[in-house]
């Protein structure tokens, strides 16, 4: 049971990044919470189709972690049983950099996400 609950916790959780990513690619002032601060304000366009292409690579992590878990995509689960390590490392360096970034609002706000998705992915994988 704690598979699927922490499979639909991490789902929630990538969706809310998700939607920040696409709200930043579509124009919003928010870049101060993201990628250490380094863009102000609104995203430059090469920024803005970074965020694209991570809302789509975030998209498929969470199809992983659900497909591990037996929610969806059942003919996925052989290649999430070794996939889903790629997103276990994927957050433990999520959270790292979060942690270390010089921006204090995505230390306060994506740090502790990070960690809540290093966590739920680290009870998918092993559960």
């Amino acid at each position: 049971m704690l598979v699927m609950e922490s499979a639909i916790i991490f789902s929630a959780l990538i969706g809310i990044v998700v939607v920040f990513q696409l709200l930043l690619a579509a124009g919003m002032p928010w870049g101060s919470y993201a990628m250490g601060g380094k863009f102000p304000g609104k995203y430059p366009p090469s920024m803005r189709l970074a965020s694209v292409i991570q809302a789509i690579i975030l998209i498929f992590i969470a199809s992983i972690v659900l497909s591990k878990s037996g929610l969806i995509l059942p003919g996925w689960y052989s290649f999430t049983k070794t996939a889903i390590w790629f997103v276990v490392g994927f957050s433990v360096v999520a959270t790292i950099l979060n942690l270390i970034t010089r921006s204090v609002w995505e230390r306060r706000i994506w740090a502790p996400v990070s960690l809540l998705l290093l966590i739920t992915s680290i009870n998918v994988a092993i559960g």
